[in-house]
């Protein structure tokens, strides 16, 4: 039932896994994420193609009497509901929780807003950019004294989306012991929130306000990116002791490893600027692809930043199953995306299809194989503005 991104990515997540996922859009209000996307072809966009694969597309109007009619039909033959709408909406059409689980017992709800269902906030409509920023994520990125810029990504929303399906197959789980179905609340400012490792307990216990250190986390070192000889840059993360000696060995000045600023992860630390440049003046003298072979022959943690262009070639990914061709009907040929993540051993989920290219594809089937209805009466439906 959600829009955009975290209610979506949640759905697109388990349907990777094998759901039988179903799609809800109100008829004639397509969600907008079929027009996002950087990339068009033909009027196409790509962020549906991503986050609408292995779903079924149907139109209903929740806001009409027949169009809740349907739905707690589709309720009574489900086991999850994903909605990410503002709290008190499903309340506000007669279909909050109580009433599912009147209609189905063992009904999930998986609900995703801004702030939760409860709290003085909760009422607010919330969107990833703010939950990132009040949640303290943003704070901590860019730059001592620069603005705190955004991630080219919306990961607030990929964040939640996350939580929401782990909480779904956690209540999944206990459903197979009680029969019983719950609800799962997932706050966007709580997702940003949870990733954020030790702030709260370093500023309860030692009043430190964790800010932004641009490319590398503070006092954690070497752990940076370095600029190589034709001006690209190579990330080298080498903050544990013996992974540092090899690194000393490998630039060919072993004695790093026993100067007094360096011999140990709180003195790399505290003298961060200096070990960055010199391995900084190091990586400068030397090609990108030299940097990497000569540090993983030494057992040294390094790698590129990649573009896209790049991650598309990356042999690694391509043998892991991790760029995936599958047909997209909206243009009418293969499209790469990506693959299924975790890779399960026996039951490695796969992309059966694109997102569905129209809104309400599969009516037929849902309304007419799934609930029974005749053609004549999904046709009528249609007209009536309630399918």
């Amino acid at each position: 039932m959600g829009t955009l991104i975290s209610g979506p990515f949640a759905g697109r997540l388990l349907g990777d896994m094998g759901a039988d996922v179903i799609k809800i859009e109100p008829p004639g209000s397509p969600d907008p994420l079929r027009t996002w996307g950087q990339a068009e072809v033909d009027g196409h966009h790509f962020f549906w193609t991503v986050h609408a694969r292995n779903k079924r597309a149907v139109t209903l109007n929740l806001r009409e009497p027949r169009g809740r009619e349907l739905f707690l039909k589709l309720v009574e033959r489900s086991d999850i509901i994903v909605e990410n709408f503002r709290p008190g909406t499903l309340e506000k059409w007669g279909l909050g929780y109580d009433v599912l689980r009147h209609h189905n017992k063992g009904i999930i709800l998986v609900r995703v807003s801004g702030y939760g269902q409860t709290g003085p906030d909760a009422d607010k409509a919330g969107y990833a950019s703010v939950a990132e920023a009040a949640s303290g994520l943003r704070h901590m990125n860019g730059f001592p004294g620069g603005p705190p810029p955004r991630l080219a990504l919306s990961l607030g929303d990929s964040l939640a989306g996350m939580f929401a399906a782990q909480g779904a197959l956690a209540a999944l789980y206990r459903r197979t012991v009680t029969g019983e179905g719950q609800v799962v609340d997932t706050a966007l400012t709580e997702a940003c929130l949870a990733v954020q490792e030790s702030t709260i307990p370093d500023y309860d216990m030692g009043g430190v306000v964790r800010g932004p250190s641009g490319t590398r986390l503070e006092g954690i070192a070497p752990s940076n990116i370095y600029r190589s000889a034709d001006g690209s840059w190579v990330v080298i993360a080498a903050n544990q002791d013996t992974v540092f000696r090899r690194l000393c060995a490998a630039m060919g000045q072993p004695e790093l490893a026993t100067d007094s600023r360096f011999v140990d992860h709180g003195a790399r630390g505290r003298n961060q600027d200096e070990l960055d440049k010199i391995i900084g003046d190091w990586a400068a003298q030397r090609q990108p692809d030299d940097i990497i072979e000569t540090l993983s022959d030494a057992g040294v943690i390094s790698g590129p930043i990649n573009t896209v262009a790049e991650v598309v070639r990356d042999p690694q990914l391509q043998a892991r199953g991790m760029l995936v061709e599958h047909y997209d009907e909206g243009i009418g040929r293969n499209v790469l995306g990506p693959g299924v993540i975790p890779v399960l051993s026996e039951t490695p989920g796969g992309v059966r299809n694109a997102g569905p290219a129209k809104p309400g594809q599969h009516n037929g089937e849902v309304y007419g194989d799934l609930l029974g209805l005749k053609a004549s009466e999904i046709a009528d439906l249609e007209f009536q503005g309630v399918l």
